[in-house]
């Protein structure tokens, strides 16, 4: 597999062979990282009122014997209407699911494998929008002729991150953010050449 090399004005100039280290993985180590990222996200606020939470239930509803019904005790029972959920949700779960930081690796190296055979991995020397301008970060973007695509930026200077802000379709990270999750929702990534070659040597 291939990585594609890119110019300045963002068009194909060579292709950069990935390393064995990235083939070979197990796509089930990608599977748990992302499914460890989208549980962390879980806003974790749904709860609902128990029996012991809602109001009323002081007198017991009806006396317990010569009514031909089921006794009960309370109102506030979950048989009732406007009584508590019987084993509802409450907000002190933890959806922490954890990751080994050797699983992490193996997931964001085969991330980046689906993209070099897809055509969809690049690199370049440097991803910078000098003026700050939206319109420069399109005119990069369109170049690219992709739907959506990430920018691997090894420091994110501030006119650069002013430039992608508020460009549809794109996001630009430093390199500390590079995740598995990131890399396999995006559909291609871009991503600084100093930035690439510290991912592989990380990965021999």
């Amino acid at each position: 597999m291939s990585a594609i090399v890119l110019n300045e004005k963002m068009e194909k100039a060579s292709e950069l062979a990935l390393p064995e280290s990235f083939s070979g993985i197990n796509p089930h180590n990608l599977y748990l990282y992302v499914k460890s990222a989208q549980a962390a996200q879980r806003a974790n606020t749904a709860i609902a009122k128990g029996r012991s939470d809602v109001r009323g239930g002081g007198k017991k509803p009806w006396a317990q014997k010569g009514g031909g019904r089921a006794r009960a005790g309370s109102r506030r029972s979950p048989i009732f209407v406007g009584g508590g959920k019987a084993f509802g949700p409450q907000n002190n779960r933890n959806y922490d699911l954890k990751v080994n930081k050797k699983q992490k690796k193996l997931a964001l190296n085969f991330a980046l494998n689906e993209h070099a055979q897809n055509g969809t991995l690049f690199i370049v020397d440097s991803i910078a929008v000098e003026s700050g301008k939206t319109k420069d970060a399109a005119a990069m973007f369109k170049a690219l002729n992709q739907r959506d695509t990430l920018f691997v930026k090894e420091l994110l200077d501030e006119k650069t991150y002013l430039a992608f802000e508020n460009l549809q379709a794109t996001y630009v990270i430093e390199a500390n953010e590079l995740n598995a999750y990131l890399a396999a929702n995006y559909r291609s990534i871009v991503i600084e050449k100093a930035v690439w070659e510290n991912l592989v040597s990380e990965a021999k």
